[in-house]
This record gives C-alpha cells, structure tokens and sequence, in this order.
C-alpha cells in the first residue's frame, strides 16, 4: 500500500510533508507534490503534515480521485526527489480547498 497525493495538493504545494518521510519518496513539479508508490513504505508520517489535507491512503482515495494513484506513479518518474521544505508559493492558501484542480496541473512538459 501507498500514500497518494490528490487534487488539493495542485497550486497549493506545501512541502511540510517532505521532510518527515523517512524513504525520500516525494518528488516536485511546478505546482504539485507526488509520492512515488514504488518507494512509499506507508509509515503515515506526511498525511498529518499536510495543511491541504491533499494526502491520503491508497486504501481511503475516494472513488473521484482514484486516478492521481496513477498520475502519482507516472510523474514521479519525470520529477525530481524534494528532502527539504520549501516556501509554498504566494497564493497557496488562495487555492486551499478549491475543488476541480486537475486542470491547472503542470506537468513541466
């Protein structure tokens, strides 16, 4: 089992996750954090950290959010490990709690 992010977590981007996860498996892109399932060991650490709420167990995904277990798995092979917190960017707390993100996420294509 993993951990996933979902939509909230789009344009948000906090980073107080990344640093209480004991296996380095977030990785960032321009407007979103993603766990990589292939390295989550499920120790429950970042769900608490996050201020958006935006993750959530594998197990707990609700039915209309199913699809970032895949988009997690697929973007975390194109981005870069995140270890350290950063600020998140100036609108953030704007966007917290918005539904229907998916469509402002950049992929960094």
């Amino acid at each position: 089992m993993t951990f996933v992010v979902t939509e909230q977590c789009i344009k948000c981007k906090y980073t107080d996750c990344v640093e209480v996860c004991p296996v380095d498996c977030f990785h960032e892109g321009p407007n979103f954090l993603v766990i990589d399932p292939e390295e989550c060991i499920d120790c429950t650490l970042c769900e608490p950290e996050c201020p958006a709420e935006a993750i959530v167990s594998e197990d707990d995904l609700p039915a209309d959010q199913e699809h970032f277990l895949a988009l997690n798995a697929e973007l975390a092979r194109k981005w870069p490990v995140i270890t350290a917190h950063k600020d998140p960017p100036p609108d953030a707390d704007e966007w917290a709690g918005k539904p229907d993100k998916l469509k402002y996420l950049d992929r960094g294509d």
